[in-house]
């Protein structure tokens, strides 16, 4: 827990820029029924009944303090469609990064071993060494702030049916501009100070 704390406190540093990354599936469905269409004083109505159209899963890599995040959806959430997304992070998104650091949850998909497994290994390793991982603790996935920016995806974006991948992908790049527009930052104000007095039964005790 210190330790991604620690992190979060480092000064804001573009050369070594701080992403949290997490995942979430989707369920996707479709109507059964044509939409009843607006009226003056009336919403768009939809039936109750909905069918079941299959999963997406959803990455999301944020970085809090710069304003930015990316996010998108894929139909598997494997090692390989995540050493995908660690290749797009750091060739695409940070080319001039000198490392980034990564904070994401220990799922056994967010390994090197992935980017071993989907990449040849001279890849693999030019990648690993632009790659700094804190991995969160067990349970403690609220340390991680791209959880945060999940549920104001949900709230903002993911509150209705969206029936299959192509149309949920549109959906997140439309949010996913408005909010990078916007430059949402996260002001994380939790410390290694307060996890000491505030989570203090989490620590072990010694005797003298």
């Amino acid at each position: 827990m210190e330790d991604v704390l620690e992190v979060y406190h480092r000064p804001y540093d573009p050369e070594t820029p701080v992403v949290c990354m997490d995942e979430q599936p989707v369920q996707l469905t479709k109507e059964t029924r044509t939409p009843l269409p607006r009226e003056p004083g009336k919403p768009e109505r939809y039936d109750h009944e909905y069918e079941r159209n299959g999963t997406a899963s959803i990455f999301m890599f944020c970085e809090p303090k710069a304003g930015k995040r990316t996010v998108s959806a894929h139909e598997h959430r494997t090692m390989n469609e995540w050493a995908q997304q660690i290749e797009y992070l750091l060739d695409v998104q940070y080319p001039t990064a000198k490392k980034v650091v990564l904070v994401c949850d220990n799922l056994n998909t967010h390994k090197p071993a992935a980017l071993y497994k989907t990449f040849k290994p001279d890849a693999a390793r030019r990648l690993l060494n632009r790659l700094e991982i804190h991995y969160t603790p067990k349970h403690g996935s609220w340390l991680n702030m791209a959880e945060i920016e999940l549920a104001a995806l949900t709230r903002q974006c993911l509150d209705r049916r969206i029936p299959d991948l192509h149309t949920l992908q549109n959906q997140l790049a439309a949010w996913n501009t408005h909010r990078n527009n916007a430059q949402t930052k996260i002001d994380w104000q939790f410390t290694t100070a307060d996890a000491r007095t505030k989570l203090k039964r989490l620590y072990p005790v010694f005797c003298d």
